[in-house]
Order: structure tokens, then sequence, then C-alpha cells
């Protein structure tokens, strides 16, 4: 059981990131420069970031009870997983409240930011409290790896976690600007990434014999 958990936190990410990324290349009028990801729940073709959001969000409640069990005894076991179920949390959020149409997209808005709803303040204010989880969930395992003696990992993970906080502050106060934006997306693939890479880690570590 603890295996398979662990296993929806390897495929979490590549999953997510494969179907943004074939939207972003595909769909009219969209700029991986320009345009966060959220803004692709919008339009015709809406439904089915938000469903890439929603099954996000599953994957990773599930890579967060695997984490309960996998890191269980020891530093971590409490806070590493209500973190990281907290950016499940975060990314469901995320798909039920969709983010508002901006700076031209879809193709008819009219640049700029745009009038903010009350489900896009909903998007903004879950997408927040996820990150902020997740950046949170790394600095824990980072206590958790350093009190093991793995200082790469532990390293690795600290890392992780402030790249990720520095992206999020760059699109955050970046006014729309396209280097706030890339370096934004920069920051998502390496939180999946360091998502992925534990989980791989971890359910290797819960293999049979192994410690």
């Amino acid at each position: 059981m603890t295996r398979s958990l662990l296993g929806y936190g390897v495929i979490a990410g590549p999953v997510f990131i494969a179907v943004a990324l074939a939207q972003a290349l595909t769909r009219d009028g969209f700029d991986l420069t320009r345009h966060a990801w959220s803004l692709l729940a919008n339009g015709d073709l809406g439904w089915i970031q938000i469903a890439n959001f929603v099954v996000a969000a599953a994957t990773t409640l599930a890579c967060a009870a695997g984490l309960r069990r996998a890191l269980a005894p020891g530093r971590g076991v409490t806070w590493a997983p209500r973190l990281v179920g907290g950016y499940g949390a975060g990314l469901l959020a995320s798909g039920v409240f969709r983010a508002d149409p901006a700076m031209g997209f879809p193709i008819g808005t009219p640049e700029g930011p745009g009038a903010v709803s009350w489900h896009g303040v909903l998007h903004l204010a879950g997408s927040t409290a996820g990150f902020l989880c997740l950046i949170g969930a790394c600095l824990v395992i980072a206590h958790r790896f350093a009190g093991e003696g793995r200082p790469r990992w532990a390293l690795y993970s600290r890392l992780s976690g402030a790249l990720f906080l520095v992206s999020f502050a760059a699109i955050a106060g970046s006014g729309g600007a396209r280097w706030g934006t890339v370096t934004f997306v920069a920051g998502i693939l390496i939180s999946w990434g360091w998502m992925s890479a534990l989980s791989i880690h971890l359910y290797r570590r819960a293999e049979p014999g192994r410690g």
C-alpha cells in the first residue's frame, strides 16, 4: 500500500506538466512566456485543464498518504504529509475555482490583468496557500534528511523550496512581465521534480529489506 501511494507521487508532476504543455503548445493564442498555466482553464477546452488540476490534486493527496506511512516513525512524519496534502488541496481549489481570463487569453480577452471575479479571488487564495504548503514541505523534509545524515537530500530539498519561493515571488511581483512567467514555470518544474524524486527515493526505501 505504501509503495502504491508513493507511486502516485512519482507520476503526479509528469502527468500534470505533460497535459499543461500539450495544451499550451496547441491552443490558439496561448504564449508560454506570457500566460500562466491556470489561464488554460478558460475557453471551450478549459475543462481539460480543470480536469488536470483535479487529477493532480488526487494524486498529490495519495502521495501525502504514502508519505505518512513511509516516513513513520521519525521527524516530519506529521507535518510533511499535512503540508503535501495542503498542496493537493490548493490544486483542487485551483481547478474548482477558475482563474479569470487575462493578458489576451483566450483570444478576444483584452490585454492586461483584467477584472478579478469571486472565483478568481478564490483561485488565487487556494493556489497561494497550496504553494506555501509545498515550500513548507520541502523544508520539513530537508530537516528530516539532515537528521538522518543525508546532506545531499537535505540540500536538494532546501534548494527546491527556496527556488520555488523565488519563482512564486517573481510572478506575483512582475506585473505580468515575461520574465516573471518564465521564472514561475521553471519553479513549477523544479517543485514537481522534487516531489517525483522524493517519492521514488522513499518508494525504493520501502522495498523489503531496504533501509
